[in-house]
């Protein structure tokens, strides 16, 4: 890939959540997206199922209770429902009070009714079906039996079945304007307020989960709404991914870093790669022996799509080299990324540079074994994140640059260009700085110590975002927690038989904490009724 292009879009065609940013290249033709930062981290969208209303809640006629698997394929069941949502909470437009049915889901298996009201833990949903989040943090369903939580997991506005104006369209300001992460915040709060009144259990505590953009959300709900939310388990938030907070290249030389950790000759090949895909698929006759290389279903039109598929295969290993196998983004075995240069240290001395690259990235495309072609060009994204396209054109600009350290191409960040991009595409420009505004970020330390409390970032270093992450204590309330080895959220993942010591320690200590959020909780409540 040219230095001069944008870099690819990273979105899984699932995250963040989780990535690459605008970069100064040409500017996009009205037709194509720009180009925009790899996802924070993310199921096939499923009909709305026809509702049962009572007042501003429904459940659905046929429900998700049938059991989902989580992450180690443990069967949770959750019952699907509805909430009338308002469409803007903070003006009085006509159009501010048109409503639509958010989607969140409920199990309530533990939770503990008598003589006190258990606690709410409450996932704060991210760029994605609600179903994908629930079943990829078990964590909160390993611990709801010794709290006697109530799990509430909430889709965000914009996302799975959350679409406030139904089939659409969502290519304008007009629609896509009311996709903000304070309206959806507000929209958390509303939803939990109420539905705590509607259990009779006004006094439960309410702790807020996260993994990625849904760590972010968690962090900012604490500290926009510490009356609904007691506390708040950030997980691979990179808050400070904004303005020049964190270096620009920090996202992709972690990257970097991570393959370069495990093999120099794997981090060399993958370096040497974008060159040689260039200068063979510089022509038609070119891109033909590429198509076949990397076993496309259909001929390649550019070599920036071949580049794009590599980029996006070693950046998500990368955001999810998890100790034990996932399915979070694809089927992974444990540790893909030291996988993966086993498969490129495997080759013999004087082979082909790209066979190596489109080797190793089949560990990601394909470690089942069981696709036949490659869909380079053109795929659908299988997680419905469209709308973080729009969320990277007005609020979340996370500038990012590649350094010449990077096994990535070198590129640089230039606002203007994206201003440009985002204008062509949505008709907006993006407001660099509104995210510092509305939430902070600068000098976190010293702010958060003043006024902020219980609140746990949890980051693993192989995780890129970690860079974006709050890796030091703040306060004594204020936890960072940190592993070497782990990836994006892991902690928030299920606990399985072959979890490593350091995991099993990390999850431990947020529950100790955690408990002592309750605790100190109830206390303060049983103080105010004597």
């Amino acid at each position: 890939m040219a230095a001069s292009s944008t870099l690819p879009v990273v979105v899984p065609a699932l995250l963040l959540l989780l990535a690459s940013a605008f970069a100064p290249a040409t500017a996009a033709s009205p037709s194509k997206r720009p180009t925009h930062q790899p996802l924070l981290f993310p199921v096939g969208l499923a009909p709305l199922h026809q509702k049962q209303w009572s007042g501003r809640y429904a459940t659905a006629a046929v429900t998700a209770s049938a059991a989902a698997a989580t992450d180690n394929g443990t069967a949770n069941p959750f019952t699907a429902h509805y909430f009338l949502q308002e469409l803007d909470h903070f003006t009085f437009t006509p159009n501010s009070s048109h409503v639509f049915s958010q989607k969140y889901l409920l199990n309530d298996t533990f939770w503990r009714r008598k003589p006190t009201a258990g606690p709410l833990f409450v996932y704060t949903g991210n760029e994605g079906e609600i179903e994908w989040f629930t079943t990829n943090t078990g964590f909160m369903f390993d611990i709801a039996p010794e709290f006697g939580a109530l799990l509430v997991f909430i889709e965000h506005r914009f996302y799975g079945e959350s679409m406030p104006f139904g089939d659409g369209p969502y290519s304008s300001p007009d629609t896509l304007g009311y996709l903000t992460s304070t309206q959806a915040l507000a929209d958390f709060a509303v939803l939990i307020t109420s539905l705590k009144q509607n259990l009779s259990a006004v006094d439960a505590p309410v702790v807020v989960f996260g993994g990625s953009y849904g760590g972010m959300l968690a962090a900012w709900f604490r500290l926009k709404y510490p009356h609904v939310a007691m506390g708040a388990v950030a997980s691979s938030a990179p808050i400070l991914q904004f303005d020049d907070i964190t270096p620009w290249s920090s996202f992709y030389d972690a990257v970097s870093q991570d393959f370069k950790s495990e093999s120099p000759n794997c981090f060399s090949v993958i370096k040497a790669v974008w060159d040689v895909l260039d200068d063979r698929g510089f022509n038609h006759t070119g891109l033909l022996e590429l198509s076949k290389t990397f076993r496309a279903c259909k001929t390649v039109q550019s070599a920036d799509s071949l580049s794009n598929w590599l980029w996006n295969a070693f950046t998500y290993t990368a955001m999810v080299d998890y100790p034990t196998p996932a399915n979070f983004m694809m089927n992974l075995p444990a540790y893909p990324v030291k996988e993966m240069c086993k498969i490129i240290d495997s080759f013999p001395a004087g082979a082909d540079v790209v066979d190596k690259a489109f080797a190793a990235a089949s560990l990601y495309y394909n470690y089942t074994g069981d696709q036949k072609c490659f869909q380079v060009e053109g795929d659908d994204d299988p997680h419905d994140l469209d709308g973080w396209g729009w969320q990277a054109c007005t609020e979340m600009v996370m500038p990012m640059t590649v350094s010449n350290e990077s096994m990535f191409p070198p590129d640089s960040f230039n606002y203007e260009n994206m201003s440009e991009d985002c204008l062509l595409y949505y008709g907006v420009r993006p407001r660099m700085h509104w995210i510092t505004t509305e939430y902070g970020g600068h000098k976190i330390d010293k702010v958060l110590k003043k006024f902020g409390s219980n609140i746990i970032f949890s980051n693993g270093m192989r995780d890129p975002w970690s860079r974006g992450g709050v890796l030091k204590n703040i306060s004594s309330s204020i936890i960072a927690l940190v592993t070497e080895k782990g990836a994006h959220h892991l902690d928030l993942r299920s606990a399985t038989k072959d979890d490593p010591d350091w995991v099993v320690e990390q999850r431990r200590q947020e529950v100790e904490i955690i408990r002592g959020w309750i605790d100190q909780y109830n206390k303060d409540i049983e103080q105010m009724w004597q």
